[in-house]
């Protein structure tokens, strides 16, 4: 009698979308404090740590759904697919955030950019970082993508991790 195996891409999606909005909610609590310009070690162990336990949670479940069984492509899976999901809606929470809900956003992130190279590097001319912060205006839209490689190359380490701690194979008959 064949088993009704559950699917990864379920698993992945569900936890993708929880991560992905326990995340927005996340982000709208930082811009409500005025705190969506911090990018301190706090604010993004918080963002790592959201979607550290959602692929783990995800992986968990689909073993426990599994009958107790997991191998590590299916936990390399589900990471990689809920940290997509994840990044999609983080990115859209973003794209709205900086677009219409305040518009100016990127202009504040460039600006404090700029006050942060001024510290750190005196010998560099204001001249010499507005030109820089004009090639980053260029090439603004390669962090798109980027972003999302990076989500899942996240998710899939975090997917081989929780793939190694909770595999368990299926006995052979």
């Amino acid at each position: 009698m064949e088993e009704n195996q559950p699917k990864t891409g379920k698993y992945a999606l569900n936890y993708g979308l929880l991560v992905g909005g326990v995340s927005v909610i996340f982000g709208i609590m930082l811009y409500t404090m005025d705190m969506q310009y911090e990018r301190g070690i706090a604010v993004q162990g918080t963002q790592i740590a959201i979607a550290v336990v959602g692929i783990l949670l995800g992986i968990y479940q689909f073993k426990k759904a599994n009958s107790d069984f997991l191998q590590i492509s299916e936990a390399l899976k589900i990471g990689a697919g809920v940290a997509l999901i994840a990044g999609i809606i983080g990115l859209i929470y973003f794209f709205v955030l900086s677009n219409f809900i305040q518009p100016d956003y990127m202009d504040q992130m460039y600006e404090i950019g700029k006050q942060e190279a001024l510290q750190n590097n005196p010998k560099l001319t204001e001249e010499q970082i507005d030109q820089g912060i004009e090639m980053q205006k260029e090439f603004a839209w390669v962090t798109y993508p980027i972003i999302i490689i990076f989500n899942i190359l996240i998710g899939l380490l975090v997917g081989l991790i929780g793939g190694l701690i909770f595999k368990k194979q299926k006995p052979a008959y």
